[in-house]
């Protein structure tokens, strides 16, 4: 599948913007990585303590210019510096530790609220007006009004607190050591299941809308009467030939909604205390640790771009035309 290069010059001036943006909001923030340091130590800040503190990190007091100069430097070497809240870690190894809990998470939501959320608006635009989709297709827009940080604190609470069916919080059982086995593995899976329910409503109700509405475009084309025409099942009729021809539209809403599953996603792993990217980029904030904010806003960046592009190539395969209209 061939990408115009009308379009990655899009994917490229998008990123162009997301650099200075990830550059400019942690320096808005008030305060410093260096004061932050400083206060962290109390009464131990000696004068000796606090010059060392400023030799290390003296580049974060430099002009704005050229710590943007550096900035720009360090990623044209794959250098994203040192964490000042976990030093002397590298930034790479921070949000290496914690990006693929967040992958974990957030490819689980996606999944489980695709396969859900496209079931559901199937089978309401097939049964438009009947029971299933006036209860369905209203619940679905409640869904999708809610706030993550309601349905995550409603769900600790409950399923967490109250009842104790789930863990509230970490990835695994901190007494265990990591390892590929099933104790752990069985743990990570236990551990993840209220954070992926927290993420999942919202698409849920975002993939069934759209689904319904793009079905119920496509239910009085050709293909569909043929589908019915030769006896097969209204099962068979509804997934593989309706439901197949209204997905694209979906595809387009996920690309869209990544932003928003990111952030989703943020607020979940803060209430759960997950150690993914969110848990990290709030730590990071509260130490006013720029390199990792940096770091962490990019890699965010980076995915969203990367899954749009995906998209982009999926929709070439699934419909050729859209890629000869692209072009």
């Amino acid at each position: 599948m061939r990408i115009p290069l009308r379009r990655l010059g899009v994917y490229f001036a998008a990123f162009l913007f997301a650099i200075v943006v990830n550059f400019t909001l942690p320096r808005l923030m008030p305060g410093s990585p260096v004061d932050s340091m400083i206060a962290q130590l109390g009464p131990r800040a000696t004068p000796a303590a606090i010059e060392a503190i400023k030799a290390r990190f003296g580049a974060v007091q430099e002009p704005v210019w050229l710590q943007f100069v550096d900035y720009i430097k360090g990623l044209a070497t794959f250098d994203l510096g040192v964490s000042v809240k976990y030093y002397p870690q590298t930034v790479t190894q921070v949000l290496a530790r914690s990006a693929g809990w967040t992958a974990l998470l957030v490819t689980c939501a996606i999944l489980f609220s695709l396969c859900i959320g496209v079931s559901l608006g199937a089978v309401a635009a097939w049964r438009r007006g009947g029971r299933f989709d006036a209860f369905v297709s209203p619940f679905s827009v409640v869904l999708i009004a809610i706030p993550p940080v309601i349905i995550a604190l409603a769900t600790l609470f409950t399923f967490g607190v109250t009842l104790r069916w789930f863990p509230v919080g970490y990835a695994y059982n901190p007494d265990l050591d990591p390892g590929f086995n099933f104790t752990f593995l069985g743990s990570v899976f236990w551990h993840a299941i209220m954070p992926v329910l927290t993420l999942s409503p919202y698409m849920i109700g975002e993939f069934q809308t759209t689904m319904r509405s793009s079905m119920i475009s496509v239910l009085g084309e050709d293909y569909v009467t043929m589908g019915r025409a030769k006896g097969l099942s209204e099962t068979a009729v509804m997934f593989s030939y309706a439901a197949r021809n209204a997905m694209l539209p979906v595809l387009t809403n996920l690309a869209l909604m990544l932003g928003a599953v990111f952030g989703g996603s943020i607020v979940t792993e803060i209430v759960f205390n997950y150690p993914g990217l969110g848990l990290t980029l709030f730590t990071a904030s509260v130490a006013r640790d720029y390199p990792v904010i940096q770091g962490q806003l990019l890699l965010m960046t980076l995915a969203t771009l990367g899954a749009n592009l995906l998209v982009d190539i999926v929709y070439g395969v699934v419909d050729p035309r859209i890629g000869e209209q692209r072009a």
